[in-house]
């Protein structure tokens, strides 16, 4: 299959097995086969990601301040291996669930100091 990266999977919604929007493709990552050949290898999203690929003062505004929300800096993006990819339409669709991705890590800090002080939401989603 042959794709535009900027026009067919950048800041596109990505969606796993089950229907649930995961984020946005902000950046993807190349990598060379053992005959030099690109391919793509894998699709970025969150802040980080985004503040890279923005670039400038704006970019690294984005990234600073989704770094408030995290202990270990400099804040990764999520890495979707591109393996994972079902198919590519208006939205990238994945073979997985979200729940078998890592958890990025501002969704973590919400879980802790926020979501987490809410009374009852342990309870909740269950």
């Amino acid at each position: 299959m042959r794709i535009q990266i900027s026009h067919d999977l950048l800041d596109r919604q990505l969606v796993d097995v089950d229907g649930r929007l995961i984020g946005k493709v902000d950046d993807v990552e190349f990598a060379l086969d053992a005959h030099g050949t690109p391919y793509l290898r894998t699709l970025l999203t969150g802040p980080g990601a985004l503040g890279l690929r923005v670039g400038g003062r704006i970019g690294r505004m984005l990234a600073l301040t989704a770094e408030r929300f995290v202990s270990d800096r400099p804040m990764v993006p999520l890495r979707i291996p591109y393996g994972f990819v079902a198919r590519i339409d208006s939205a990238v669709w994945l073979r997985i669930r979200a729940e078998d991705l890592p958890t990025s890590p501002v969704e973590l800090w919400l879980r802790r100091h926020l979501i987490g002080k809410i009374p009852g939401a342990g309870r909740a989603g269950g």
